[in-house]
Parts: C-alpha cells; structure tokens; sequence
C-alpha cells in the first residue's frame, strides 16, 4: 500500500521543539519533493516547507522560516521536519504530501501532488 504516515506530534510549550517524521510505504521517497502542511482549526490547510528530490534544496514559508528545518533520509525513506521556537500559532494538525516545490521556491507558494492526506499528527503548542 502506497501511504506517506505522519509521526511526532504532541502538546509542547511555547519555546519548545518537536521533530516530525513523514514515513513513506509502498514507494521509494527518494524520487519525490515532499512537503509538509498544516492545517489550524477554523482555517484552510497550508503549505509550509518543502525539500526537492534533486538537490534537497528547500523551501519555507515566512512563517516558519528560521525556526523550521526540512530535512530527507533517503535510506530511511523518510522526511523530517525539526521545529523549534514553537508559538500557540503553530498549532495545527501536520500533514506530509508529494509537493511541487519547484514552483514553491519560485512562486513562494507550496501546493500538494495530488489531494489524497494521511491522518497527520497534532501539534499543540500551549503552557
């Protein structure tokens, strides 16, 4: 079974990290961009970051710039996103998808491959 399943999530306290993983099933990561998104309740889902296939160049939203970090294990078939300086606005369900980053790094605008979501992973961030 193709999948990509999110892991990671929790409740943390303003200032603090988590590190969440995109676990691919059924197909090699390796030759996909794959983003992550979040979705915040009451507000439309968003792209975030992303990270080529290529290169492993990346992209991130202003939002999350500098406090995020995308990253790709290959041999592991799986996507890591550290984020660190979390704030009560980012809470939201994350979602890791195929992504086109390409125009992301161009257009500053990530969209997903396709419209089939995993469960996500819930992140809370409140003290």
């Amino acid at each position: 079974q193709v999948q990509l399943v999110e892991s990671g999530g929790g409740l943390v306290q303003p200032g603090g990290s988590l590190r969440l993983s995109c676990a691919a099933s059924g197909f090699s990561l390796a030759y996909y961009a794959i983003g992550w998104f979040r979705q915040a309740p009451g507000k439309e889902r968003e792209g975030i970051s992303c990270i080529s296939s290529t290169d492993s160049s990346t992209f991130y939203t202003y939002s999350v710039k500098g406090r995020f970090t995308i990253s790709r294990d290959n041999a592991k078939n799986t996507v890591y996103l550290q984020m660190n300086s979390l704030k009560p606005v980012d809470t939201a369900v994350y979602y890791c998808a195929a992504a086109d980053c390409h125009t992301a790094q161009d257009m500053g605008i990530l969209t997903a491959l396709g419209d089939q979501w995993g469960q996500g992973t819930q992140v809370t961030v409140s003290s």
